[in-house]
């Protein structure tokens, strides 16, 4: 496949979509996302790195302990709960009288953590592109906040505790 050509943005190329751990997953996508989303703390092998030194020498550089990459985004504010289609924010919360309100996690039925499966998807084929643009993020633990403003929003961030897999995958 050859390198895209056409430069991707946040105007319509893209949607977040959550999924629970159920056997058929429950799905929200993220309504109104402002296309801002942010990957941190990615690296290839998913470690941490020591430098070891022995009186200032550089000897050896190894790495350690497994590291977990964070994501952000938000969203402009419509409503905090539908108990009919339900939302992110019910996704998260399991409010009863929502969809969501028997969700489990992606760690499992009995884990302590509630976590959920982050799908990215960016639009490719309508530019051009031999196939549209994924990234999947396992295990993801999910907070967000509320501002109040012109317009309200969230604002919506997680651990990654799982693996990262599509278009970014960690081998």
């Amino acid at each position: 496949m050859a390198a895209s050509t056409v430069i991707k943005n946040s105007f319509g190329s893209g949607s977040i979509t959550l999924e629970d751990g159920t056997g058929s997953p429950l799905s929200v996508v993220v309504d109104f996302d402002q296309g801002d989303l942010s990957l941190s703390g990615m690296k290839a092998a998913l470690k941490d790195t020591a430098a070891y030194q022995t009186r200032g020498t550089l000897r050896s550089v190894r790495h350690t302990s497994r590291t977990f990459p964070t994501i952000s985004f938000s969203a402009m504010m419509s409503e905090f709960t539908d108990s009919s289609g339900g939302t992110a924010i019910d996704m998260i919360m399991g409010k009863s009288g929502t969809p969501f309100a028997a969700r489990v996690s992606t760690l499992g039925a009995n884990a302590d953590v509630m976590a959920f499966k982050v799908k990215i998807q960016i639009e490719g084929t309508d530019n051009g592109d031999s196939q549209d643009h994924e990234i999947q993020f396992d295990d993801v633990e999910l907070s967000f906040d509320w501002s109040e403003g012109d317009p309200s929003t969230f604002s919506f961030s997680g651990t990654v505790w799982g693996a990262i897999t599509g278009d970014i995958a960690v081998s």
